[in-house]
């Protein structure tokens, strides 16, 4: 079972690969919109196909590294506006409703409201969140801007690491999809876990920070 999954997967990579190198910049930017829009497919994929366009030099790895971020951003836009225009209405369109049903949006709800900023930081960590995060962030009203800088922070780490990695496995290892797949998202997981671990510390520093100030503060009447 396992195997065949594996054999599947390459060979989405080996087609989406195909499909790269004939349109090196057009196709990339169209799979990472059409991920915006609900499109099963992981990110790290299309990434990975990038990173192997680099090793063959069909593209440049900062111009590659640029189109692929302004896709994600514009489809990550997509769910951001979709729930900034038609509030929960938008879950009666049947993809949307497909990809963030009632249970769903109301757990994103409840982290969006507790978490903020965080929240939609980590949803581009997160692939089964990330659509409805943003869609969620839309319904909430932060700003467009905020919304793009905390998107793209995420962005920002992910896409150049991920498409770098891979390039430098596929320089090492040869044109091995499976084995660079495996290597990349082993290599992307450790990133993953640096990042969650330096918000943790982030968080409890500032918990401690607060809980510092709470106690020095005299709650005794006027001296």
């Amino acid at each position: 079972m396992i195997a065949a999954f594996a054999d599947l997967l390459q060979r989405v990579l080996q087609v989406l690969v195909d499909w790269f190198t004939q349109y090196p910049h057009l196709a990339p930017f169209a799979v990472l919109m059409a991920c915006g829009l609900g499109l099963p497919l992981p990110e790290e994929f299309t990434l990975i196909g990038c990173g192997y366009l680099c090793h063959k030099e069909i593209v440049d790895f900062l111009t590659i590294t640029a189109v692929c971020s302004g896709a994600i951003l514009g489809g990550d836009s997509i769910p951001y506006f979709l729930g900034r225009r038609y509030g929960l209405s938008a879950l009666k369109i049947k993809w949307v409703a497909k990809v963030l049903h009632p249970e769903r949006f109301a757990e994103l709800e409840r982290r969006f409201a507790s978490n903020g900023n965080w929240a939609i930081f980590t949803c581009r960590f997160l692939p089964g969140l990330r659509m409805g995060g943003y869609f969620v962030a839309g319904t909430m009203r932060m700003s467009y801007t905020r919304f793009l800088l905390l998107d793209g922070l995420g962005v920002l780490i992910s896409v150049p690491t991920s498409i770098w990695i891979a390039w430098k496995v596929f320089d090492r290892i040869g044109d091995d999809l499976r084995e660079a797949a495996a290597k990349v998202s082993s290599y992307n997981h450790t990133v993953l876990y640096t990042v969650f671990g330096a918000i943790v510390l982030y968080l409890t520093w500032r918990w401690w920070k607060r809980r510092r100030a709470a106690k020095s503060t005299p709650t005794g009447g006027v001296q």
